[in-house]
C-alpha cells in the first residue's frame, strides 16, 4: 500500500488538476462539492451505523470512496487558498490538546 504525506497528497492533486483536469474549479464551486461529498458519505454512516437502512438493491455501502472523494475536494481548497495542510493539521492538534486534554477525561458523557 503507497503512503503519502500531506504534502505529498497536495502535490498530487495539483499535479493531477494541472494535467488531467483542466484547471481547480473555482472555491465556491469546489466548496459545493465538499459539502455534495460529505452528503454523500453522512448517506452512507446514516445506513450502514445508524438507523435507516438501505434501500432494496442498493450495494455501495462503502464509505472509503466517498472519505476519498472529500479528501481530494479539500485538497484542492487547500491548494487554491495557499494552506498548507500539515502545518494546519499541527497546529489545530495543538490547540485542541491545550484547550481540550483534560476536559474530555472529566466528561462524564463520555465515561
Amino acid at each position: 500500500m503507497t503512503q503519502l504525506t500531506l504534502d505529498e497528497a497536495q502535490k498530487l492533486v495539483d499535479d493531477w488538476i494541472k494535467t488531467k483536469g483542466v484547471r481547480y474549479f473555482n472555491e465556491l464551486t469546489n466548496m459545493a462539492l465538499l459539502v455534495e461529498e460529505v452528503g454523500e458519505l453522512a448517506r452512507i454512516i446514516a445506513r450502514k451505523f445508524g438507523e435507516q437502512s438501505f434501500k432494496e438493491g442498493e450495494t455501495d455501502h462503502d464509505p472509503a470512496p466517498e472519505m476519498a472523494d472529500i479528501l481530494f475536494v479539500l485538497i484542492c481548497l487547500a491548494n487554491q487558498t495557499g494552506v498548507n495542510l500539515t502545518e494546519a493539521l499541527l497546529q489545530s492538534i495543538d490547540k485542541k490538546t491545550k484547550r481540550d486534554s483534560n476536559r474530555h477525561h472529566r466528561n462524564s458523557k463520555l465515561l
